[in-house]
């Protein structure tokens, strides 16, 4: 066979171009592909970003709603600690006007005068009731740590023990919080009568023997 003969190699078979184009696809499809799954992949990495930032913005939101919560709450308190202290000089006025008023003799002043200080006292309860002051009754009442501070302890001989019998100084209460406890007087047991030791002695035998005859 002369050169003549021979097939060129640069002409190709059917069978070879079939190859090559399917070659050519595969690679095609496989790019694609790929891109397809970078894309999913930047997309859930794009929905986890968002889900984060979410969480982000919802703590902050919460951080936020508490903070002016506590601020009010402390703005809150800082007005009542100040309202309480304005109220309890003013029960120290309101004790000084009714000791005065209890001592003053019936006919030592005019009928006119005691109006005039009954009428001062009343206003100052009207002032207290409408900042929501109000007296803790006591006298009668069991002894309770919260709103009574037991300041001397009298005998009851009639059984009824914890009670408080008298009260030195009202106390009070803004709204439901205790800002002066009632000094009071509470009733308490007899003390046990002590025996007398020359008339209570140790039996003996002899004593028993003397009872006897």
């Amino acid at each position: 066979m002369t050169n003549e003969d021979r097939p060129e190699d640069s002409e190709s078979t059917p069978n070879s171009d079939a190859s090559n184009e399917g070659q050519a696809k595969n690679i095609e499809e496989a790019e694609e592909k790929d891109e397809m799954t970078l894309t999913q992949e930047r997309l859930e990495e794009a929905l986890q970003e968002k889900d984060q930032f979410r969480s982000i913005a919802q703590r902050a939101q919460a951080d936020l709603i508490n903070y002016r919560k506590r601020a009010a709450d402390e703005q809150k308190e800082i007005r009542r600690n100040a309202n309480t202290s304005l109220i309890l000089k003013v029960l120290g006025i309101v004790d000084d006007l009714n000791r005065a008023v209890d001592m003053v003799p019936e006919d030592a002043v005019s009928p006119g005068w005691m109006e005039g200080l009954n009428l001062v006292q009343r206003n100052l309860a009207n002032v207290l009731d409408s900042e929501g002051v109000t007296k803790i009754e006591a006298e009668g009442q069991p002894f309770e740590p919260w709103g009574h501070e037991a300041v001397f302890y009298q005998e009851a001989p009639d059984g009824e023990y914890g009670i408080v019998t008298d009260v030195i100084r009202d106390g009070y209460k803004l709204r439901d919080r205790v800002i002066r406890a009632a000094q009071v007087v509470v009733s308490k047991a007899p003390e046990p009568a002590q025996e007398n030791p020359e008339t209570s002695q140790p039996e003996t035998p002899d004593t028993r023997a003397q009872e006897t005859q």
